[in-house]
């Protein structure tokens, strides 16, 4: 019996030392002290700290190229810091809508609506989320504001013109077709933008003696016939920036080479496809001064109510080649080719 308690005060002791290292161990264990102030986030390493959400109405070079400036300036300057969606409508106003929609859905920091539908599209749906524009030729006349001329909008909307000198552009005319009598002004009827500049050009272009005719289709759905109707009836086709035609540039240079009629449009991205000349922005350099405007509207540096509508200020003349040699015109040597 003595021995069976002896063995029964070995075990107890053993069990009461096990037990006392279990809870030194215990106490040693480190966790991390909870620095992070109460009622605050901190976003996981690696994740993005603004979404900007891109909508593009249409592919073509001139849009492509302001939305891949834009994209280059955000990178630029935040890095990492930036994560973007972009979406392309396809020449569609209805998906305009919808990609919109969605960006405000996911609560995106900045939009930028590149062409004239986009910016509807983006003005109809918040008066919240800073919107940038691009590509865009007039604001006001875009979102049928009264004062055309308004620069700064003191809303959440701002962006970037594509506006080239129109007056300028009219004298390109003269300065390469002096001898021409009739010029056709093609341009969609649906754009308010290109509605704009088709009435200034038209009448620069009759104060320097020309008859003129306004040619407007209402979609891609009637372009070629009303193209076909403007060639068939006109020396000399102009054509603005306008988003519809520059889209569908093989349909208008299938009718006009043919025809041999010359077109010069408002910016490069139509010219490479269906035109002879024009006198045009840099594309990609709007982006970029777009790009601009959002990084300081994302960090806090500018108010997007404040911003007054940008400019790309440096235009240049410039040629199809190949069109050109088609219709066997030679240009003045000031102007470049197009890559």
């Amino acid at each position: 019996m003595m021995k069976m308690k002896k063995l029964l005060c070995i075990v107890l002791a053993l069990v009461m030392v096990l037990a006392l290292a279990a809870c030194g161990e215990a106490g040693t264990e480190e966790t991390a002290p909870d620095t992070e102030p109460a009622g605050e986030e901190t976003a996981p390493a690696g994740e993005a700290t603004y979404v900007v959400g891109i909508c593009q109405l249409a592919p073509h070079p001139a849009l492509d190229s302001a939305t891949q400036g834009f994209i280059d300036a955000l990178q630029a300057e935040l890095g990492d810091a930036v994560e973007i969606k972009n979406n392309n409508a396809g020449g569609e106003a209805n998906n305009c809508t919808t990609i919109i929609d969605g960006y405000i859905s996911e609560g995106v920091d900045l939009i930028l609506a590149n062409a004239t539908g986009a910016l509807q599209a983006a003005a109809s749906a918040t008066a919240d989320i800073p919107v940038l524009g691009t590509a865009v030729t007039n604001y006001a006349i875009a979102l049928g504001l009264d004062d055309t001329m308004v620069e700064v909008l003191g809303n959440n909307i701002s962006g970037t013109s594509d506006l080239a000198p129109l007056e300028q552009q009219a004298a390109m005319v003269k300065e390469l077709f002096p001898d021409a009598e009739t010029v056709g002004l093609l341009y969609c009827s649906a754009e308010p933008n290109s509605v704009y500049q088709v009435e200034v050009v038209q009448a620069e272009l009759e104060e320097l003696g020309y008859a003129t005719e306004a040619y407007a289709f209402t979609d891609a759905n009637d372009l070629a016939a009303v193209t076909q109707n403007a060639a068939d009836n006109s020396d000399v086709i102009y054509i603005p920036t306008d988003n519809t035609a520059a889209n569908n540039t093989e349909a208008i240079a299938n009718i006009v080479i043919p025809a041999g009629v010359p077109v010069v449009t408002g910016e490069s991205g139509l010219c490479s496809g269906c035109g002879v000349a024009t006198l045009s922005i840099d594309y990609y350099e709007l982006g970029q001064i777009t790009g601009e405007m959002a990084v300081q509207i994302l960090t806090g540096e500018a108010e997007v109510s404040e911003m007054a509508i940008g400019y790309d200020e440096t235009v240049t003349k410039m040629y199809n080649a190949a069109n050109c040699e088609a219709l066997g015109i030679t240009v003045p040597e000031d102007y470049e080719a197009i890559a």
